[in-house]
């Protein structure tokens, strides 16, 4: 009989684990598994017995109060899943709060219970695991100079506001020129406080959040998905009201066709302005306005490049090459002046600082690619390409950037009232609600505006601390494949560090992938080390297997 041959272990490598181990194994596949049918049980009733009885008064304000703390309590429980889901959420946060719940304004926290559960979930578990909560150093005195600023304007300036300044309303019509107050000021301040810092804890999401380079590659695959999902919808859209199936402003009157309109929303996202017969469009794709939908493609200029030219599969490179092109086709579309402007200055000015654009072999693929499907969207659509650059160049010739920029900074200084500006939130739109703002057009003005010069000071220097110190992160990243992408990702954060025009880092996304990017980078280190380790193990063990075969063959000729 033939003797039945040994079935090889499917790793070798792998010693088989004891009977102690196996216990332990299944008693922790055990308790996962009570764990997540507690948490799955917990939500129901959360959801049961606060959201159904609401649903019966008002159906949105059930569901919100009824999803939010089932959610919370989950992204408490789950914190690294969470901010998936709070990545995931956001490009669609719009949709779903003009499409779903009809503008109901509280659904705008709805990305923050995936967020902030998460964060302290984080916080929490650092502290057990005895760890710092600060993840570098070297970015802890300035953003404490930072925090340390912001924290006295919002007591000193809007302090004062709202306990010793009369109210506007209770002057006499002589006296208006007079320091009064109108609405909530502290409040206001509270608010202009979350929206200039309120996403920095991202940073130590970030840098726990990514523990391997395989979720690092991860992270550029999830936002390129994301990044496609979302630019094949606003192309949707784009046809969607060029054909007539949504109607946009087209209909409107007098200077309602030249904005853009919650009424006239389509398919995604929320206001729409589309008036091509007077050479106005003004798109959201998935976002609640225009505005956050041109800083998403911004934003996605750099990522889907980083995963273009810095993946280290073949077959995800090219979907960089898709998701950079429709980012290129929904820049041209949109409307948005700046999307255009910026997505392809974002695109070479990564190409010449990464080095990519030496790499020949991977960019000609890329740029001929890009090229003829860009080509092809020219040829179909002249007419449109045109407007878009005639609009774009008629708007530089009207208003340079640099001498509207210089006008700003002029008008903010002559505006001072104080050393320590005119409180935290006087210039966020987002605060309207607790009292009246100013419409800043630019982002550093702005910051000299609600927080003088000590402001304006320390936010340069905090941002200019963390390109400094992220830089250097990535100059000494020993393993290509993650120096590259942090490569690609410190040209994004430089860029955002210091753009003047308008305020990036006021809006999502850009709020949102700023200080996430920064927490990647400042991980780079303990990733580098870890596939350092790993390349040293592998070098080790291919030694060793050489001298094995070299010593049996030393035997066979003697």
């Amino acid at each position: 009989m033939a003797k039945k041959k040994k079935r090889k272990s499917p790793n070798p490598a792998s010693p088989p684990l004891s009977p102690k181990e196996q216990a332990l194994a299944k008693r922790k596949a055990k308790e996962t598994q009570k764990k997540r049918v507690t948490v799955a049980t917990t939500c129901l009733l959360m959801f049961g017995l606060l959201g159904l009885p609401l649903m019966a008064i008002d159906p949105k304000i059930g569901l919100a109060a009824g999803a939010g703390l089932p959610v919370m309590y989950w992204s408490f429980q789950y914190p690294r899943t969470a901010l998936w889901m709070f990545l995931a959420y956001m490009p669609f946060g719009g949709t779903v709060l003009y499409q779903v719940v009809g503008g109901n304004a509280i659904f705008n926290l709805a990305k923050d219970a995936f967020f902030i559960p998460a964060l302290i979930a984080l916080v929490l578990e650092s502290k057990r695991r005895k760890q710092s909560l600060w993840v570098s150093d070297k970015i802890l005195v300035t953003l404490g100079i930072l925090t340390v600023t912001a924290s006295l304007t919002l007591l000193v300036v809007n302090g004062a506001m709202q306990f010793v300044l009369p109210l506007c309303e209770n002057l006499p019509n002589e006296g208006r020129g007079q320091l009064c107050k109108d609405g909530i000021p502290l409040a206001q301040g509270v608010l202009g406080f979350k929206v200039l810092m309120g996403y920095v804890p991202l940073i130590f999401c970030g840098y726990h959040f990514i523990r391997n380079q395989r979720q690092l590659l991860w992270l550029g695959r999830f936002h390129l998905l994301l990044a496609i999902a979302c630019c094949g919808l606003g192309v949707l859209q784009y046809l969607m009201l060029n054909k007539g199936i949504c109607v946009g402003t087209r209909n409107e009157i007098g200077d309602a066709l030249f904005k853009a309109s919650i009424e006239a929303k389509c398919l995604v996202g929320g206001a729409v302005g589309f008036t091509p017969e007077q050479n106005f469009i003004r798109l959201p794709g998935t976002f609640a306005s225009p505005w956050h939908w041109a800083w998403f493609l911004i934003s996605n200029s750099a990522i889907t490049f980083t995963t273009a030219f810095c993946d280290v599969s073949l077959w995800w490179r090219l979907g960089g090459l898709v998701g950079m092109a429709l980012v290129f086709v929904n820049a041209v579309i949109s409307g948005q002046r700046i999307a255009l402007a910026l997505v392809p200055v974002v695109t070479v000015i990564l190409l010449v600082l990464t080095g990519q654009v030496a790499n020949l072999k991977r960019f000609l693929p890329i740029g001929v690619g890009l090229a003829v499907l860009l080509t092809g969207v020219m040829a179909t659509n002249p007419e449109l390409v045109q407007e878009r650059l005639d609009s774009f160049t008629g708007r530089v010739e009207a208003s340079p950037p640099q001498e509207f920029i210089i006008h700003q900074f002029h008008w903010a200084m002559a505006e001072q009232r104080g050393f320590l500006g005119r409180g935290l939130g006087k210039a966020t739109n987002s605060t309207r609600v607790f009292g009246s703002t100013a419409l800043v057009e630019t982002f550093h003005p702005k910051i000299m505006y609600e927080m003088g010069y000590p402001g304006v000071i320390a936010y340069i220097a905090f941002t200019t601390n963390i390109a400094w110190v992220t830089f250097w992160i990535t100059r000494s990243t020993q393993t290509k494949s993650l120096r590259n992408i942090g490569s690609s990702l410190w040209v994004f954060i430089l860029i955002i560090s210091f753009f003047p025009y308008w305020y990036p880092l006021d809006t999502d996304p850009v709020a949102v992938y700023y200080w996430l990017f920064v927490g990647v980078i400042l991980k780079l280190p303990i990733l580098d080390e870890q596939e350092q380790t790993k390349l040293q193990e592998t070098l080790a063990s291919e030694t060793e297997r050489l001298g094995k075969k070299r010593r049996k063959l030393r035997g066979k000729l003697a």
